[in-house]
């Protein structure tokens, strides 16, 4: 759960906010109309309680796209939405941005189709919905009855019982009231992508293959770099689930970060809380860590097949182990093949940015936890040497972590809510929510996800510089590169892979001479345009 900074939270309680709802969340409080700068997954406004959502039961979303909080209650509101699909019950997201990228309408469709979210949203221009409820946190969901009245909010992850309880007794109560709709109201869906790749996020080069995560798609892809022809693929096509056995038979959940080791690839199903080893040989798919549940708060150490994890998102081979990050407790884990098990290695499970102590010593107390560093959702991995970079999303920044020393050091990056696009050294260098880093030779590769860009970081001098993108999704004028919220970045030799994820394709640039290619989608047998 992710809180504004002190600034916000007095803007949060402005004198126009209801104040006896921030107070006493559960009173029965009349809810202000939901006016926004536009509606998405809706043929029209669902803004006027007395009008648009008479006689519905509404739940409301209070979200941002890059948080992965609002990820997890994701599958929640899908159940309730399932459950209550004949009833006249809705929810809708109210989108209100933590970072800039998140402010425009288009980038919220695309997370809305990334992500399946199947209700409407409505984009909640400069947070005004969000103080009209005196939000405070994300996610914060507010139930509200067939009136029009405010009965229930809360915030964080796990209400799923208590949401589908009360929304129950709402319907029971109000039919008998007969304050009820007598339909649900079906929202009017977004298109969404027809194409072969789906919001790819990772890719890794290995021995004259790319392996990509087409994750969107829920299946990893063996490419052909040569030729963009695609060899194998393990799962379905837009079929979602936690199974193992062949290509075939074998589904996946948004699969993100992958790696190879000993003759496997190893992948991170963040959405099954799982890691899945794919045997290049046979190509079977079989579980190695995780249970498919989300560990609540901070996972435990012990046999990987035992323990519940928290969305893993990225993969870093190191000797015959792999280090994870695990984005969902803002942790760095490590397992080991060979012997089963999944130990912590760097994180309190605090979301913030605190150099110091990678793990927590002794037994795990609040003293312990606070006096070693703090992480904010790691979704990128590099090993140079023996510094493990990572790419920590929420606070912008660019960490790594000493493996002989056992510290977290940062690079670039202040806070959760220090964000931009400056390029410079020291005490200069803004980046918007990273999700990649690749090593090149002494250098590293930073998707610069938030800010359409890949930057190239020389590490010792230290410095940080655009490479390649023109931060816009459209291309420039002159038809050169352009990326769209990229993911993912592996390096092989000079050529950089590019997970392009908004544009749904693979690109392949040349170091030396910046010259590129559209990798996928492809013409090519095996691909599709």
């Amino acid at each position: 759960m992710r809180f504004l900074p002190p600034l916000s939270l007095l803007l949060a309680c402005a004198p126009e906010a209801p104040a006896r709802m921030a107070q006493e969340p559960d009173a029965f409080v009349r809810a202000p109309d939901l006016v926004g700068r536009e509606w998405l997954n809706t043929d029209r406004p669902l803004a006027s309680w007395k009008e648009d959502l008479r006689g519905q039961v509404v739940l409301l979303d209070f979200w941002t796209y890059c948080c992965i909080n609002c990820m997890h209650i994701l599958p929640d509101l899908e159940r309730l939405e399932e459950e209550f699909r004949e009833e006249p019950f809705l929810v809708i997201g109210v989108h209100s941005a933590k970072f800039e990228q998140e402010s425009d309408p288009r980038n919220i469709r695309e997370a809305m189709k990334r992500y399946h979210i199947r209700h409407p949203v409505v984009v909640d221009e400069n947070m005004r919905i969000w103080r009209s409820f005196a939000v405070r946190a994300w996610p914060t969901l507010v139930l509200v009855d067939p009136e029009g009245r405010v009965v229930r909010q809360l915030s964080g992850e796990g209400h799923y019982e208590t949401l589908r309880a009360e929304i129950r007794s709402l319907l029971d109560r109000h039919r008998e009231k007969g304050n009820l709709a007598p339909a649900p109201l079906r929202p009017r869906l977004e298109e969404t992508p027809s194409g072969r790749l789906r919001y790819p996020g990772k890719l890794r080069f290995h021995e004259g293959r790319l392996y990509v995560s087409n994750s969107s798609g829920h299946e990893v892809l063996e490419v052909d770099p040569a030729s963009g022809r695609i060899l194998r693929a393990f799962g379905a096509l837009g079929e979602s689930g936690l199974r193992d056995g062949t290509p075939a038979e074998a589904r996946f959940h948004n699969p993100q970060g992958l790696a190879v080791l000993g003759g496997a690839l190893y992948v991170a199903d963040t959405d099954n809380h799982a890691l899945r080893r794919i045997d290049l040989s046979s190509g079977r798919v079989e579980t190695v860590a995780g249970t498919g549940a989300q560990a609540r708060g901070r996972p435990r150490e012990g046999p990987a097949r035992e323990q519940e994890l928290n969305s893993p998102w990225a993969l870093e081979p190191d000797g015959g182990r792999l280090h994870v990050a695990m984005a969902g407790c803002h942790q760095l884990w490590t397992f080991d093949p060979a012997t089963g098990r999944i130990e912590l290695l760097a994180g309190s499970g605090w979301e913030n940015i605190v150099d110091g102590r990678a793990r927590p010593q002794g037994p795990l107390t609040r003293l312990s936890l606070r006096a070693s560093a703090a992480l904010a959702q790691p979704s990128g991995l590099a090993l140079q040497g023996r510094r493990l970079w990572f790419a920590d999303s929420e606070v912008s920044a660019l960490r790594y972590v000493d493996l002989d020393a056992g510290r977290v050091v940062t690079l670039f990056g202040t806070g959760l809510f220090d964000f931009g696009d400056r390029d410079g050294g020291p005490g200069e260098v803004l980046l918007q929510h990273p999700l990649g880093v690749a090593v090149h030779g002494r250098h590293l590769l930073v998707a610069d996800t938030y800010n359409n860009k890949i930057k190239r970081v020389d590490p010792e001098a230290p410095s940080c510089e655009s490479l390649y993108g023109s931060g816009e999704p459209e291309p420039s004028a002159g038809g050169g590169l352009s990326f769209w919220e990229p993911g993912g970045l592996d390096v092989a030799g000079d050529t950089l892979y590019v997970a392009d994820t908004n544009h749904h394709r693979i690109v392949a640039v040349d170091l030396r001479s910046g010259a590129w290619r559209v990798l996928l989608p492809t013409a090519e047998p095996g691909g599709e345009d």
